[in-house]
């Protein structure tokens, strides 16, 4: 800023006597202080001819700081309004620094702050642009005392102080702080240049360079007014230390900044240059090449060795010729570099030799899995057409089942009975395209997608690769996974692969892809038409034990240690395992209980001295595992009215449950369970057919003009049609599932349903030892269902002698194997009179 020290302001201005009242000019950035002399720019508009009558008379201003309120618009410094045309070269760092007049019409006295800088004015000088500089000299601090005119000049009376000093050791230290902090700061920052150091020290007093320094630092109007306002001198020295302490914080930040950039474009240059001089010296003594000259080489050789189509090798030999007009030191160079690094090494023309064997295959399916016998048939057919027309390229595979039956492992052998390489990566949670078809090459970080890194990685181009999870594969703003794997997963398109990031054509067509799922409802319909479906069911109960014998248990004694000797599991204690906490379908979770008791056992193999054998007894189990998971519901021989035993398939396989009802006072039909929208329509379609069932009896017998007695029936006796009719239409029906904590939905308990709320009509028993399960219509048909195979292996834990199924569902029967069949009738019904007949003998 062009300001200035009088030295000579204190001793002079005590003599002359100063105006009673001055005019006021409001200022919008720093002021100007005590003893500070500057310019202040007014526009032709502002200095109008009172102003200058004013000046003229007194000789003197009062400079006053404006009020920034909210809603009123300060022009900018840098507008063209505060600026009117300032052309003169001769004035532009005068003009620049100068404190600039408010310039908001209408200024009354609200708008400044009471406290301003009595000023002399020394000069004025008319611009040729039409603007007055007034140079002010600023003399003391005043008050405005009293409003003497508003408009068109704010003229006021004023009180002007004094500095209140006290000198003692205190000041003196807060005036050598001052100084020395000011000394710092000119290290770093050029405005305290020596010009400023000598201002200081020929300051008249302690107040004076406390304002110097305070000008020097530019502060923002609140906290000028209100150093301004501070009379008492050690307080405007303590508040000039924060505000020189800020200052220097500031100034480190911005060297330290100033540094960092600095350094790294010294280290570039150096690197360019010693690089460039490494060169020379590379030349000079006819050294091998530099590492670009070896790239190149490099890639030359590995483009005509890769064996690509004619498409890729124009791609790669054209980015060749791009790297070669790079300079190594360009971000560019590693682009290009990186691009020809992928298009090379993958494998264009490399190849597994095939060699299928029907007899190993099914050798390597039944060692590596028990059961799933549908499953191993299919992939044993799917190797037989491989065997005989290796070129065929026919559906690929989805193995769909609940987790832990081992689906993932099934591919696995698939590849080992093919003597193919194995590559999996899990499409869970995917949810960008880029993944699966590569980023383009603009994009930082770019890379192909997971089917190109997969094919690098076995570096084959004929392996067996397994898209898990393909049923979690998600969708968002970025794109959709499963659309991409459309082009992937059909024969006919993928044998022209496009990946983004290369943009050459790639054939897939010798790729194994297989797929696995748990909800198949959750693929998309036009990805689940290019796969063939091969459904992965659960393990019964034996199968189980089977499994656990023959590689759970010796899997777990390996990893924990142990040997046959020290660890054992007996048949009873491995099916109380699966009953109470491992009824899923796969093995997992009964290979986590098994692992809990290996490291019991561990324990107390360590512990104990005299150990021997970890046998566990049954009833030890709750001890090891814990409270038990699940409990069962078993067959009661005698059932109330309204209880009839139903059978339903849960992720965890087969159940019995019961349906119960009960009547209470009202009318209506009640239903509890945490049932979902299919069982609640198939409740309300069970109560609806069995009142029209009643109906329609009670017309059969008016037209068969059968008459009833009045005699009184004694309390055990049945209910008629009438009275049963009657019955539902008085009373409110409750039907309830019991265990109402878990989610239940599903046509399959309707004809359960109906049997119940007619048994309670009636008044009729249902024996406890048949199960039901079907759909119903609101004709009465019994309509197929799904999981019989997990229902009748339920049936037969819970001790049902016969089960009622739909006729259509007759054929499944030929999945439950004969052992699990043996001691249970079935009933093969088309419609709900033949349940009523077979479970009331009507």
């Amino acid at each position: 800023m062009a300001a200035n020290v009088d030295s000579s302001v204190d001793g002079v201005e005590h003599t002359k006597s100063l105006p009673k009242d001055v005019v006021v000019i409001p200022i919008v950035n720093s002021p100007i202080f005590p003893g500070m002399i500057a310019p202040i720019i007014l526009t032709q508009e502002k200095y109008t001819p009172e102003l200058d009558a004013k000046i003229t008379r007194t000789g003197f201003v009062g400079l006053n700081l404006v009020k920034f309120s909210e809603g009123r618009e300060v022009l900018d410094e840098d507008s063209e309004e505060y600026y009117e045309s300032q052309e003169d070269e001769d004035n532009d760092d005068d003009e620049d620094d100068a404190p600039q007049a408010y310039t908001i019409e209408n200024i009354s006295s609200d708008d400044v702050y009471r406290v301003g800088v009595l000023c002399k004015v020394v000069k004025k000088l008319k611009l040729p642009d039409g603007s007055v500089n007034i140079l002010v000299h600023g003399l003391k601090r005043y008050r405005i005392k009293d409003f003497v005119q508003e408009s068109p000049l704010l003229v006021v009376k004023l009180d002007v102080f004094e500095d209140i000093l006290e000198s003692d050791e205190e000041l003196d230290a807060y005036t050598r702080s001052v100084i020395n902090q000011v000394k710092k700061l000119s290290e770093i920052n050029p405005y305290f240049n020596e010009e400023m150091k000598l201002a200081m020290l020929n300051s008249p007093s302690p107040g004076s360079l406390a304002d110097l320094v305070a000008f020097a630092l530019s502060l923002d109007v609140p906290e000028a007014q209100d150093f301004l306002e501070t009379l008492v001198v050690k307080k405007r020295f303590a508040k000039l230390l924060v505000y020189l302490k800020r200052e220097k914080d500031v100034a480190d930040i911005q060297k330290k900044i100033s540094d960092e950039v600095n350094e790294k474009v010294n280290k570039y240059q150096r690197e360019y240059f010693l690089r460039e001089q490494l060169k020379a010296i590379r030349t000079e003594l006819g050294m091998d090449d530099d590492d670009k000259s070896r790239d190149l080489k490099k890639f030359k050789d590995a483009i005509s060795d890769a064996g690509m189509s004619e498409e890729a090798k124009k791609a790669a030999e054209e980015e060749l010729e791009r790297l070669e007009s790079i300079p190594d030191s360009s971000p560019e160079y590693n682009v290009a570099r990186t691009y020809l690094q992928w298009i090379t090494q993958l494998p264009w023309n490399k190849s597994t030799e095939e060699q299928i064997n029907i007899e190993k295959a099914g050798k390597v399916l039944e060692k590596d899995h028990y059961g799933l016998e549908k499953a191993k048939e299919r992939i044993l057919e799917f190797l037989a057409v491989r065997k005989l027309k290796p070129e065929y390229d026919g559906t690929i595979l989805c193995f769909a089942g609940p987790p832990g039956v081992g689906k993932t492992s099934l591919g696995q052998s698939i590849a080992n009975s093919m003597g193919r390489k194995f590559y999996r990566f899990s499409l869970g949670g995917m949810r960008d395209e880029a993944e699966i078809k590569g980023h383009r090459r603009t994009y930082v970080g770019a890379m192909p997608g997971k089917i190109m890194q997969a094919l690098k990685r076995v570096e084959v181009n004929n392996p067996v690769i397994m898209l898990d999870e393909i049923d979690k594969i998600g969708k968002s703003f970025q794109g959709d996974p499963a659309s991409a794997l459309l082009e992937v997963l059909d024969p006919e398109q993928n044998k022209t692969f496009i990946d983004n990031y290369l943009d050459v054509s790639f054939d897939l067509s010798k790729v194994l892809f297989i797929a696995t799922a748990n909800y198949v409802g959750e693929i998309p319909e036009a990805l689940l038409d290019r796969m063939e479906l091969i459904n992965v069911s659960g393990y019964t109960l034996e199968e189980k034990i089977t499994i656990a014998n023959k590689w759970v248990v010796p899997k777990q004694l390996k990893k924990h240690g142990l040997s046959k000797a020290e660890f054992s599991l007996s048949s009873a204690l491995l099916k109380q395992i699966i009953h109470d906490y491992a009824r899923e379908p796969g093995v997992r979770v009964m290979e986590q209980n098994i692992a809990k008791l290996c490291r019991r056992a561990a324990l107390e193999k360590v512990t104990k001295r005299n150990f021997k054998k970890f046998n566990p007894k049954p009833e030890q189990l709750e001890e090891y595992l814990g409270s038990k998971r699940f409990q069962s519901e078993m067959a009661q021989n005698f059932l109330k009215p309204g209880i009839v035993t139903g059978l339903a398939w849960t992720s965890f396989g087969g159940e019995i449950l019961f349906i119960e009802t009960i009547p209470l006072k009202g009318k209506g039909f009640k239903l509890t369970g945490q049932l979902g929208d299919v069982m609640n329509e198939s409740a309300s379609l069970a109560y609806s057919y069995v009142k029209k069932l009643l109906q329609d009896e009670i017309d059969l017998k008016k037209k068969s003009k059968k008459k009833t007695t009045n005699k009184k029936k004694p309390q055990s006796e049945v209910n008629s049609s009438e009275e049963a009719q009657d019955f539902l239409e008085n009373h409110q029906v409750h039907l309830h599932l019991p265990a109402g904590a878990t989610p239940k939905d599903g046509p399959s308990a309707g004809i359960t349903m109906a049997t119940a709320l007619y048994s309670l009509a009636t008044n009729k028993k249902v024996r406890g030892t048949v199960a039901m399960t079907g759909e119903l219509s609101l004709t009465g048909r019994v309509l197929p269902v799904g999981g019989i195979r997990e229902k009748v292996l339920a049936a037969k834990r819970a001790g049902i002698k016969e089960i009622i199924l739909p006729k259509d569902c007759e054929k499944d029967l030929k999945e439950v194997p004969e052992r699990h069949r043996k001691g249970l009738k079935f009933h093969p019904v088309a419609h709900f009179d033949e349940v009523l007949k077979i479970v009331l003998g009507k």
